[in-house]
């Protein structure tokens, strides 16, 4: 080397370490003051954070009784405090990464410097950082800039600026934290691949033990691991790992740490982690219990969409969320849903949505259907929410008419012991609808026409007893006379809420600017007196429309409520990370009818299970011997069915339906037959029936019969 070439080095080596020294420094005279005094605020802010704000953690859900169910997470952490931790692991991991930690203040000058230089000729900085700025730089790329991925490139890029900018922040955090507090950190917010973060959750996942367990060799393999996540993924890399590790083991060696002779037996042991794969929580209601499933995603939707949860703080406040699932009702349920129709049943979904009645609160108790929740539709899973959301597109029948006899109640139109006409067929004077055999007026519009599922030979009974036995004409009678308004409105006020928001076509939101009406227009419009059909349409009443399980099961929970309307929750409780009891807010309860009403609706509800009621079958081959309402719905052509029921005690609505048709599809669905495990198929009587029967008896077991309210005789005889 020239005596020239070597001093232009030298002036180089002397402006680069200036500019370090500059770089660190906090200058505050002149322009170069303010500007510095800006990056120094964000320094402070920074170093702030990583000293007070704690990473991601881990959402727990557990049931009523406090037992886990799911959990929720983007990166799966078990938070440890520094006695927690083994010393072989914090030496590991100090002896591989930082031998000064104890000896420097956020930055190893002589290792900055010679990278620096290193840098200047092309080399590689990485080597350079202490355990205090690789803490810096983990925390920004996995909590500060987790999901933002311009932010974690620059939080890890190759250049200059960024390693002054990581220096400051280090030495400025060496005055705010202990050295043990800055191990810690680091070792509870790096990355050991497969979504685990946290020396805690690396020794579950690794090896079945706890940080404070971990032995020298398994140590040394989780220190080996920082270097590279991916790459030295033990179980798809395990030659690689071990060669990583077995440095690391000689590092301890060198730093005297570890004697010689004990390192190289550990060079020979197996990299010991849990065979196939590391043993982790499910991060996702996916992933959790096929059997819980459902009703996981429903907290998730009804914390996030119902609530305006964040769902990021959802899946990293490390929340303890007691929910309101009874695990005994909820297995029971689906072990109903699954001995009515198989999970394979092609196309077919069998729901049971179970609510507790109370005029404080309605508390979600369990969400099945027949298919278990997952993404492999070849085994029987799915994602569909079909339990709760407005998924059955072809509705629940006849059950619908409960809303009806309510409003004509509300009216005063009608008692329950009234007597209704029942005309085996009915063309409606007031709405329209061009079916088959339907006469036209001299205005050219087609008559809407309705006949009942059988010809019967009586030409009125008691509304009672009509909500038993179901004739299609009488309904349709009572909604003229009645109105569709109030019809629509009472099954929102009921329950129905986001079904009746909900569009006729396919229980999506209405598209405004859509140019068939069923697509542009909420139900609650649709069905309602509007431009287009000025007094309704009078086929609500006969369920054809999306409807939701869960509110219909919410449905007979107001009723048996004496009326009082509350929004289904799924919570109890929710404690934040810290213990800390989470704010969530209900929507208040409403009385939407008169008690007296609710009361004396349940009442006519009554003879459903009875001798000549479309359930006494499926009743009496239960063994069923509670006082309870019910109602069921078969829509045309058999392509769906529902059974709402209820006791004082707790509510429920079990449909049938297929999942996967379109709007329209029951005209080329076919009728609904389905090869069950048992003998039943899409008629509310028989498989909604039978699975809610099933169900419910052992679910019940042990509770007390309870009798059902009295009528009030304001609502029992209007004529």
């Amino acid at each position: 080397m020239s005596i020239r070439s070597g001093l232009f080095k030298l002036l180089g080596l002397c402006l680069l370490a200036g500019v370090l020294v500059a770089g660190i420094m906090f200058p505050v005279v002149g322009a170069a003051g303010v500007i510095s005094n800006q990056a120094s605020e964000t320094v402070e802010s920074m170093s702030s954070s990583l000293a007070d704000e704690p990473p991601p953690l881990v959402t727990t859900l557990t049931d009523r009784e406090g037992k886990p169910f799911a959990t929720l997470y983007e990166q799966y952490r078990i938070p440890t405090t520094s006695d927690q931790i083994s010393e072989a692991m914090k030496w590991a991991i100090i002896s591989v990464e930082d031998r000064r930690f104890y000896d420097h203040h956020g930055v190893d000058w002589k290792g900055t410097l010679r990278a620096a230089i290193s840098n200047s000729s092309g080399g590689d900085m990485q080597g350079a950082s202490t355990l205090t700025q690789q803490y810096v730089k983990n925390y920004l790329i996995n909590v500060t800039y987790r999901g933002d991925e311009l932010g974690q490139q620059k939080a890890q890029e190759a250049s200059l600026a960024r390693k002054l900018k990581e220096a400051r922040i280090a030495i400025q955090l060496e005055t705010k934290m202990t050295k043990e507090e800055i191990l810690t950190g680091y070792l509870n917010v790096v990355e050991f691949s497969r979504q685990i973060y946290g020396v805690g959750a690396a020794a579950q996942a690794y090896f079945g033990t706890t940080a404070a367990e971990l032995n020298v060799p398994q140590s040394a393999l989780l220190a080996a691991m920082v270097n590279n996540p991916a790459v030295l993924d033990p179980w798809n890399n395990p030659e690689k790992a071990k060669e990583r590790r077995n440095f690391v083991l000689d590092k301890m060696v060198e730093n005297r740490k570890l004697a010689k002779e004990d390192a190289e037996k550990f060079k020979e042991e197996p990299l010991g982690v849990l065979p196939g794969g590391p043993d982790k929580p499910a991060s996702t209601c996916v992933s959790a219990d096929p059997a819980f499933g459902f009703f996981c995603q429903y907290v998730e939707d009804h914390l996030v969409e119902d609530l305006g949860m964040d769902k990021d703080d959802l899946y990293t406040g490390g929340y303890v969320i007691r929910t309101t699932m009874d695990r005994k009702a909820t297995l029971e349920a689906k072990k109903a849903a699954e001995e009515e129709v198989r999970k394979d049943e092609p196309n077919v979904a069998n729901t049971l949505s179970v609510i507790k009645p109370g005029k404080d609160s309605h508390e979600v108790v369990a969400l099945v259907a027949n298919k278990d929740y997952g993404t492999d539709s070849a085994a029987g899973q799915t994602v569909y929410g079909l339990p709760y959301e407005v998924f059955n597109v072809t509705g629940a029948g006849s059950s619908f008419k409960i809303f009806t006899a309510a409003a004509a109640m509300e009216q005063k139109k009608y008692g329950i012991f009234d007597t209704v006409p029942v005309p085996n067929f009915h063309v409606s004077p007031v709405f329209n609808w061009g079916g088959e055999h339907c006469p036209t007026r001299p205005s050219g519009v087609r008559t809407y026409c309705v006949s009942n599922a059988s010809d019967g030979a009586d030409t009125s009974m008691s509304l009672q007893d009509a909500l038993a036995k179901s004739p299609n004409t009488t309904f349709v009678i009572l909604e003229e006379e009645t109105g569709m308004g109030p019809v629509v409105e009472m099954a929102s006020k009921l329950g129905l809420r986001k079904t009746m928001a909900s569009r006729p076509a396919d229980g999506r939101q209405p598209d405004p600017d859509h140019e068939k009406p069923e697509y542009s227009m909420s139900q609650k419009e649709f069905y309602g007196p509007n431009e287009l059909a000025p007094n309704g349409r009078g086929m609500f009443t006969l369920g054809a429309s999306p409807v939701s399980g869960l509110e219909l099961a919410n449905v007979a929970a107001t009723i048996m409520s004496g009326g009082v309307w509350c929004s289904p929750t799924p919570v109890l409780e929710v404690n934040d990370r810290a213990g800390k009891p989470f704010p969530v807010k209900e929507p208040e309860c409403e009385q939407v009818v008169p008690e007296e009403l609710a009361n004396t609706l349940a009442v006519g509800l009554s003879k459903d299970t009875q001798p000549g009621g479309t359930a006494a079958s499926a009743a009496a081959a239960a063994g069923w011997d509670r006082p309870m309402i019910g109602k069921t719905g078969t829509t045309q052509f058999q392509g769906s069915a529902a059974f709402v029921g209820a006791t004082p005690q707790l509510a429920a609505a079990a449909m049938v339906f297929r999942p996967d048709i379109p709007y329209g599809g029951l005209s080329y669905g076919g009728p609904g037959n389905v090869h069950a495990t048992a003998n039943g198929n899409m008629f509310g009587g028989m498989t909604p029936a039978q699975t809610w029967f099933r169900a419910m008896k052992p679910i019940m077991a042990d509770l007390p019969p309870e009798p059902l309210p009295q009528p009030d005789p304001a609502y029992t005889k209007m004529r």
